[in-house]
């Protein structure tokens, strides 16, 4: 039970907090203002709510999540050393996706283990400027998540479409370059949202109704006008992510246009299969994505919110891997051949 929350200040439930923060004023001046006023003035740390009140389900939900963390990690990490250990993957291809796998990492690992150690300590409080540290790595990982995904769709775009100028086009010079650029955006992204929160004064209430600290989480609990705040929020995320969904359906309408040129069914079929993967994974993340916004817009519930904000954050870089090791011979041999060198060593 969270007993800075304001309907529990006058219980019984609560005696100590009402002690300390009516009873003695003279201990504690400024907790005795601020409990009064309703408004939190200074606020030093947050209530993360996560997913479930019923402590019957900590010990399932930290066991899932465990889980899902632990095969997040090895999947991406085994295409990583794949795509390292393989002279034959050493092309653009592999190298943006090597860099995916990283990012997906990176992503999870913002989230996961804290709500894990969270749950296992039964203490869901984050200091503010944990807080903030969590929210910046989020969106940077989020963004560059889209942003990859937008350089890989280019990638393919030169591969199917200018085939005999791909090697001079994709040089690992500009290969390089866009994942730098697509780095240097979503830090961009990740410190506007970061301003943003910063500005904040005034808080209506330390719980977040989510297991991390979303931006939009945020702004909900500010007890200021926060309307030019959520119009520049918006905005820039409208820019970036309306950027990458136009270059990736830039893209492959490119694609589709040099396809249907193709007289042949099997360069048909040797198109579609390269692309393949890679079109799995932006509906999957784009189309959880949308749906997550979509439904949080719709439905006032903010459990369900939070349960909807797993599908992206979780269940999409754990997908991922097996979307293109599945798909993907060249992948699955390196893997194969990883296994067996490693053994044999």
């Amino acid at each position: 039970m969270n007993c800075l929350n304001p309907k529990y200040y006058h219980s019984a439930q609560c005696p100590f907090t009402y002690f300390l923060c009516f009873q003695t004023p003279f201990l504690f001046p400024e907790v005795s203002k601020i409990h009064r006023t309703g408004n939190l003035t200074r606020v030093s740390e947050f209530f993360l709510m996560g997913l479930s009140n019923d402590p019957e389900l900590d010990p399932l939900l930290c066991v899932l999540f465990l889980s899902m963390y632990l095969v997040t990690v090895l999947g991406n990490l085994l295409i990583i050393l794949a795509v390292t250990s393989d002279p034959h993957l050493h092309t653009p291809m592999y190298f943006f996706l090597s860099n995916l796998s990283s990012v997906d990492i990176g992503f999870i690992s913002t989230t996961v283990p804290k709500m894990i150690v969270d749950i296992q300590s039964h203490n869901r409080v984050i200091s503010c400027e944990g807080c903030l540290t969590q929210m910046s790595i989020f969106i940077l990982f989020a963004c560059m998540d889209s942003m990859l995904l937008t350089v890989m769709a280019y990638d393919r775009f030169v591969a199917i479409c200018h085939p005999l100028h791909y090697v001079v086009i994709m040089n690992p010079r500009l290969c390089c370059s866009l994942v730098l650029v697509s780095f240097c955006v979503s830090l961009l992204d990740s410190q506007v949202h970061n301003v943003i929160v910063l500005q904040l004064t005034c808080f209506k209430d330390v719980e977040i109704s989510s297991f991390f600290c979303d931006p939009s989480q945020l702004l909900n609990l500010a007890c200021s006008d926060t309307f030019t705040n959520n119009i520049v929020s918006y905005t820039i995320g409208a820019m970036t992510g309306v950027l990458s969904i136009s270059g990736i359906i830039f893209s492959y309408y490119k694609i589709l246009v040099s396809i249907l040129r193709v007289p042949s069914s099997g360069g048909i079929y040797k198109a579609f299969a390269t692309c393949g993967s890679h079109l799995a994974v932006v509906c999957l993340f784009y189309g959880t994505s949308l749906g997550v916004y979509l439904s949080s817009a719709i439905s006032q519930s903010p459990k369900k919110d939070a349960a909807a904000s797993v599908v992206y954050t979780v269940v999409t870089p754990m997908l991922n891997p097996f979307i293109y090791s599945l798909r993907n011979k060249d992948i699955k041999r390196a893997l194969w051949r990883f296994l067996i060198s490693t053994n044999s060593s």
